[in-house]
């Protein structure tokens, strides 16, 4: 690349990381964002060169390695990688490549003669030869992973549905120990409610709450009678 180039590049590498806020780095080609390519050791060394106006960029420099881009926005990174995941298309294995997914090879008969045996002795895949074929004798599992974009998957429901869960175990863990929070408080007079009715029932302490269960109690039939003569009243 012509020197002029090379500067031009490190100009706009350092503009963009300036004007955007957020950014995504990734290996794919089709977004509809302000992307930026070019040789892993330009960008690394446009980032070294920025670093004293901007020292937080040096967490991007080990992310740089393999075939990566960087994807630079004000908007939301969700929606964004959503449009990169939605545009994703597959692409042939190139040698040396990294994998940016887990990769499962398993245990099958390859259909390969013999003479490929060498190919998967230099992969440390464990084969053998089966009826004049190679066959892999177990699953072989490799992640290539650069980064883990699990984070952005993270959406306001699901953040909603972990905090319900955290004030569910709080309220549970304060009720078997007795000690009151706003959360726990509505269980613990439920609870205290039906002791004292439990109490009501078994001695002679009553209020009106309690005489309807009492009567319940004593005379079960009554009560589906009741029932029984509504639902006729109501036809």
């Amino acid at each position: 690349m012509p020197r002029e180039d090379r500067s031009n590049y490190f100009l706009k590498i350092i503009q963009l990381l300036d004007d955007y806020p957020k950014m995504l780095y990734c290996g794919s080609r089709q977004w509809k964002a302000v992307v930026l390519m070019g040789k892993n050791t330009m960008m690394r060394k446009a980032i070294r060169g920025h670093l004293e106006n901007n020292p937080a960029l040096e967490k991007l420099l080990p992310h740089i390695r393999g075939n990566v881009g960087f994807v630079f926005t004000k908007e939301d990174l969700t929606e964004i990688r959503g449009i990169l995941l939605a545009n994703k298309v597959p692409a042939a294995a190139r040698a040396g490549a990294i994998a940016p997914c887990e990769v499962t090879v398993p245990a099958q008969n390859t259909g390969l003669g013999p003479e490929k045996t060498s190919f998967f002795q230099a992969l440390g895949i464990t084969t053998k030869i089966s009826r004049g074929t190679i066959e892999i004798l177990s699953d072989v599992f490799d992640n290539g992973s650069i980064y883990n974009p699990a984070v952005l998957d993270i959406t306001e429901q699901t953040l909603h549905s972990r905090f319900l869960e955290g004030v569910r175990n709080v309220a549970s863990v304060c009720l078997q120990i007795g000690y009151l929070t706003v959360d726990s408080v509505p269980h613990s007079i439920i609870n205290g409610y039906k002791r004292v009715l439990a109490l009501s029932v078994e001695t002679e302490y009553t209020f009106p709450l309690a005489e309807k269960v009492k009567a319940f109690l004593a005379d079960p039939s009554a009560e589906a009678k009741e029932e029984l003569e509504e639902s006729d009243e109501d036809m």
